[in-house]
């Protein structure tokens, strides 16, 4: 926790925002998880305070509430295909060499694309009532896990209900 009683920002990670309602972005989400052997990305939701947090320390002008998934790493940021481009090539062969070959797609026609799955997506894979609930081994995680509630309101604890 910092001065402000607020989550400590680490920089040393690379922060994914994603539409935490989006059963596309969830999924999205939960294989990065899965593929990210070294535990090196941090996640929030693009509605959460931490979000909105990362997003106004930046200097580079941004749409009021970007309608896509963010990638905060190094200091710098991506949007749409590119933040998908250098999440998959952080997490290693053989999926940065995906990320390599849409890399060499231009990006007005990977942008084009990635816009159109965004436009299509509540249709194509649902939305979700709640953002996702980490469980406790992913809590350390998600940037906003301490924000995020079960549905009926009783924040998780990762432990069993009634303790």
């Amino acid at each position: 926790m910092d001065a402000s009683g607020g989550a400590a920002r680490d920089e040393s990670h690379p922060v994914l925002l994603y539409d935490g309602q989006c059963a596309l972005c969830d999924a999205g989400v939960r294989a990065v998880l899965a593929l990210d052997r070294d535990a090196r990305f941090r996640f929030a939701a693009l509605t959460s305070q931490a979000a909105e947090e990362r997003l106004a320390a930046r200097t580079a002008p941004l749409p009021p509430r970007p309608d896509s998934v963010v990638l905060l790493a190094g200091g710098r940021l991506w949007l749409r295909s590119s933040a998908v481009v250098r999440v998959l090539w952080t997490l290693g062969f053989p999926w940065s060499w995906m990320g390599a070959l849409l890399w060499c797609v231009p990006r007005p026609l990977r942008d084009a694309l990635y816009g159109w799955l965004a436009a299509n997506r509540a249709r194509l894979f649902g939305r979700l009532e709640h953002c996702r609930v980490p469980s406790a081994v992913e809590r350390a995680r998600f940037l906003d896990a301490d924000a995020i509630r079960e549905p009926g309101g009783r924040r998780d604890t990762g432990l069993p209900p009634g303790r």
